[in-house]
């Protein structure tokens, strides 16, 4: 969507979009849920758990970070990954909010 198209939506709208856009890959979400079942930060490699080649599960973990739903933090030559829970809390209020706004009216 270009800039101009976007400015004509509200900041909720164009966040949840961007929000969407990134959560539509199955990659990010099966990278979601190892992290997140790990209950810690993670420095292992996520290639191995997820099946990927390095270069896309790096792209992959650059979106999770770009909406911040994810932290990585530099130790030694790693660099370990963690849910933001405050931003993840977030992304659930702000569905949340969306479901209880949408009336789901059947023709």
């Amino acid at each position: 969507m270009g800039v101009t198209k976007s400015q004509i939506f509200t900041d909720r709208q164009n966040g949840l979009a961007a929000t969407f856009r990134v959560l539509a890959n199955p990659a990010r979400i099966a990278i979601l849920e190892y992290i997140a079942s790990q209950k810690a930060c993670i420095c292992n490699d996520i290639v191995d758990e997820i099946g990927l080649a390095q270069p896309t599960i790096s792209q992959h973990l650059k979106e999770l970070k770009s909406i911040d739903l994810i932290s990585g933090e530099i130790e030694g030559k790693k660099v370990c990954y963690c849910i933001n829970l405050e931003k993840w809390k977030e992304v659930q209020q702000q569905l949340n909010t969306f479901f209880d706004k949408t009336s789901f009216i059947c023709c």
